[in-house]
């Protein structure tokens, strides 16, 4: 279930969208991602940092999800594609579930279709860089 719409910061947003046309003239992302990715920007309603609730996933966001069917629980910290690292907890939001997961709020739960359409419970946020004032990190 998601609460309101998606809201997605001006500063994110001002660095997916050339990420995306960069991303599809290098070829390297599958475009299904990069659409996705594109609709969620479209559709979102994007905010000034300082006016973004501390309860919504925004980039460098650290945040809680437990999968709804297996109770498995991961924290990852959603993050650039340079900066992408799983084994240490940094998530791309190229990745099925990064992409899910942008914009929604603590309580949400997302649908990961890329794994078997995964329900995944936004649990907590435990960092997002709005909330203390970094709106350029």
């Amino acid at each position: 279930m998601h609460r309101d719409s998606i809201m997605i910061s001006v500063v994110d947003k001002d660095r997916l969208e050339p990420l995306i046309r960069d991303a599809v003239a290098g070829g390297g992302v599958p475009l299904d991602r990069l659409r996705a990715l594109k609709a969620k920007l479209d559709e979102a309603e994007a905010l000034e940092p300082a006016a973004m609730p501390g309860d919504v996933v925004t980039m460098n966001s650290k945040i809680r999800l437990r999968d709804i069917d297996t109770d498995e629980v991961e924290t990852f910290t959603l993050v650039y594609p340079g900066f992408a690292n799983s084994a240490e907890g940094f998530l791309s939001v190229l990745t099925p579930i990064g992409t899910a997961v942008l914009g929604y709020r603590k309580g949400d739960v997302v649908e990961d279709a890329a794994f078997g359409s995964s329900r995944m419970l936004i649990e907590a946020v435990e960092f997002q860089p709005e909330s203390v004032g970094q709106y350029d990190v």
